[in-house]
């Protein structure tokens, strides 16, 4: 079951109008609690009071207002945000085209799922297909939620994603958490640690890890639930207070340590593979011995049927020479 779009516009793409759905591509699994009493389970509820006057505010009656920076208070009106150049609110308009790997992650916000409205279709696989012959992606601004937005536009698969992005000031500069200048590392460590890469290197398979905490968490709800104990779980060992190490003994063992859980890894991969191989000879030796021990008593049975039809033809050869 498909979720609710949460937006309807269209993509102007030159001349050509693609009306397009958007759905969110993600979801938070994480578990969320409520504030409660524990001693009668009742919810914990919050006021909004104004803290000049101290009376409680209705929603209806509560407005926006910007706070500079030396307190004083704007407050704006409905009417202020009426002629805001917002001209992108049902629109996605396509402003550059750039190769999707020039994108820095850092910039993206959010993810969503274009799905062509209606007539959109065919200009839909139209874009799609265009993208990926040229290997480029779409820079695009949108207003969702009357707040106007970078976006990037990519095929994955048969279907467009849009990525909302941040705008380049809301980015801060990471220079400040650069190591000093004067930190340097020997050619020995920087290649023990590209085997040490090499040994973890392999296909990104996202299938492959999961929310352990998450897990457990809710392994802790269940048994709640059911008045069981939970199970308790091994604390991993974190890292201690900070040493100074020998890098290449350090890299040097995990690398080991790695070779080591892929070997193991594979032995149980292959282990699997021998038990369903074992299985499937069992099955047909079961069905060869099955087909052996009917082989003589249909041989049997056919013998003797030669025989009753042998007799019969000499007692009908008797029976005619009388």
């Amino acid at each position: 079951m498909a979720p609710r779009s949460i937006w309807k516009g269209a993509i102007s793409f030159g001349l050509v109008t693609i009306p397009v759905k958007l759905f969110t591509a993600t979801e938070e699994k994480d578990i969320s609690f409520r504030q409660v009493h524990p001693a009668d389970e009742g919810r914990i509820k919050y006021k909004r009071v104004c803290d000049t006057c101290g009376n409680e505010i209705p929603y209806a009656e509560i407005g926006k207002g910007y706070e500079m920076p030396d307190g004083r208070m704007v407050i704006l009106e409905s009417e202020d945000f009426d002629h805001l150049p917002l001209a992108t609110t049902k629109s996605v308009e396509v402003v550059q085209f750039v190769p999707a790997d020039q994108v820095d992650p850092t910039y993206f916000d959010k993810t969503y799922f274009l799905q062509a409205d209606g007539p959109g279709a065919k200009p839909y696989v139209l874009l799609r297909d265009a993208l990926i012959k040229s290997g480029q992606a779409a820079i695009v601004k949108v207003a969702i939620r009357s707040r106007e937005q970078l976006a990037m536009i990519r095929p994955v698969d048969r279907v467009l994603r849009m990525h909302t992005m941040l705008w380049p000031d809301e980015v801060r500069n990471g220079e400040f958490a650069e190591p000093p200048a004067e930190v340097t590392v020997s050619d020995s460590e920087v290649e023990m640690a590209q085997s040490f890469i090499d040994a973890l290197a392999g296909d990104f398979e996202p299938e492959a890890h999961s929310d352990a905490y998450r897990i457990a968490l809710e392994e802790v709800i269940e048994s709640k639930l059911s008045g069981m104990p939970a199970a308790e779980t091994e604390e991993d060992e974190g890292p201690g207070e900070a040493e100074v190490v020998d890098l290449v003994a350090a890299l040097r063992a995990s690398v080991e340590a790695a070779k080591k859980r892929r070997e193991a890894a594979s032995a149980k991969d292959s282990e699997d593979d021998d038990e369903a191989d074992d299985s499937e000879e069992t099955t047909k030796a079961s069905a060869k011995k099955s087909a052996s021990k009917k082989a003589p008593a249909k041989r049997a049975a056919t013998k003797k049927a030669a025989s009753k039809k042998t007799a019969s033809k000499k007692a009908a050869s008797r029976a005619k020479a009388s």
